[in-house]
């Protein structure tokens, strides 16, 4: 029996990986177009590879995956985040978690990584062949099982040769262009926790969030982009963007500055910062909702200008004036229909012995690890499948 896996990435070595310990007859060949094989991994991270999340603060698989999340939802039974965790261990990579539940290689290398997936695939025979294109299946003839891994596609031209339905992709995981001077001047600027809105919608995050010299970044931006992948691409990335600086209520920020300003009324506006924002900024509200009364006593707040504070403060306006790179943005929404394929092995409705696995799936995550635990999760269940099959297959 003969398994071809088109592309050399993650999705397509921990696929050849586990298939081949689930069947170690079976003759695994990896194809990748291009002349290195796990470019992906190598600069994912930052070079470290954040390679899963511990999901301790996810109680809701849709919040770190936009699309995809019911199909996971069912493959996460068979092959997890925990599961991942024990894999890579078992198999000598030791991890980390940081704070924010990350998890790296404890050697802080994606290298680790790459060189465990190459020398698993060299004990265990699996033959890789680069600069090899594969534009139609016809060309495959002679595998009995073709896996298709060859990640997010920009385009759909990338997709269309495999003659099944697709969701149109677009781009997933980028910072926003904003075109004002004034909050360019806030440039590293950061805050903790913020949240952003697409104005008149539901779709927000909260977060840490990074003001640049071109626009806004960080965590909050970058999973704001995810959620509104395809809502931003339909409107040319140009959208009403609102900020709430503090992480309150609007209710909560009126009650502490009416509080702060009963035991500090003669202190002045920029001295004294009731909220856990950086001075730089604290400053740009001030003079955004103020102006020329920004370096007024405390106490000689009108109700005016106390609404107009409050609402910067929590409803702070800008406009999105395109999409910017986000330095690890290779992720992409869309791909082939989840419609298309078995639910459970992954398979296709309309094509037997055809399976896809990884982003080249119209599933995405949020930044944190999320994107290749789907990888995993859909590379194993694939492996589980063909393994299913060939026992099947086989005479009693």
């Amino acid at each position: 029996m003969k398994t071809a896996i088109i592309g050399g990435g993650a999705a397509g070595f921990f696929l050849a990986i586990n298939l081949k310990e689930m069947c170690p007859e079976m003759q695994v060949t990896i194809l990748e177009r291009g002349t290195r094989v796990l470019r992906k991994v190598e600069v994912s991270g930052g070079g470290r590879c954040n390679c899963t999340n511990t999901f301790e603060e996810v109680t809701d698989l849709q919040s770190v995956y936009p699309r995809g999340h019911r199909l996971l939802k069912r493959l996460f039974k068979q092959f997890d985040h925990r599961d991942a965790y024990r894999w890579f261990e078992h198999r000598g990579v030791m991890l980390t978690v940081q704070s924010d539940h990350c998890v790296f290689p404890r050697s802080q290398d994606s290298h680790s990584i790459i060189n465990l997936f190459l020398s698993e695939a060299r004990r265990l025979h699996i033959e890789v062949k680069t600069g090899l294109s594969v534009d139609s299946l016809d060309q495959l003839n002679d595998y009995d099982y073709i896996c298709v891994t060859t990640g997010g596609q920009p385009h759909v031209d990338g997709l269309t040769w495999l003659s099944h339905p697709i969701e149109q992709p677009v781009p997933s995981l980028f910072t926003f262009n904003i075109e004002d001077t004034s909050l360019h001047q806030l440039m590293g600027t950061v805050v903790e926790d913020a949240t952003a809105m697409i104005a008149g919608t539901k779709m927000r995050s909260r977060g840490p969030l990074l003001i640049t010299h071109w626009g806004m970044s960080g965590h909050c931006i970058l999973r704001l982009s995810s959620y509104a992948a395809r809502m931003l691409s339909e409107h040319d990335y140009r959208l009403p963007l609102s900020v709430n600086w503090t992480g309150m209520t609007e209710a909560d920020v009126t009650e502490r500055l009416r509080q702060f300003i009963a035991a500090n009324d003669k202190k002045q506006l920029p001295t004294f910062c009731p909220f856990a924002l950086p001075q730089r900024l604290w400053h740009h509200v001030l003079e955004k909702s103020l102006s020329g009364r920004a370096h007024a006593p405390w106490g000689s707040l009108n109700r005016k200008e106390m609404n107009r504070l409050v609402n910067t403060l929590v409803n702070d306006h800008y406009e999105i004036a395109g999409r910017a790179a986000f330095k690890d943005e290779f992720v992409t929404c869309g791909g082939i229909s989840l419609s298309a394929v078995d639910p459970v092995r992954l398979e296709s409705r309309t094509r037997p012995g055809l399976f896809f696995a990884g982003e080249v799936l119209d599933i995405d995550g949020v930044t944190g690890g999320f994107n290749f635990q789907a990888a995993w999760t859909t590379a194993y269940a694939v492996a589980q499948a063909i393994r299913a099959s060939c026992n099947s297959a086989r005479p009693d």
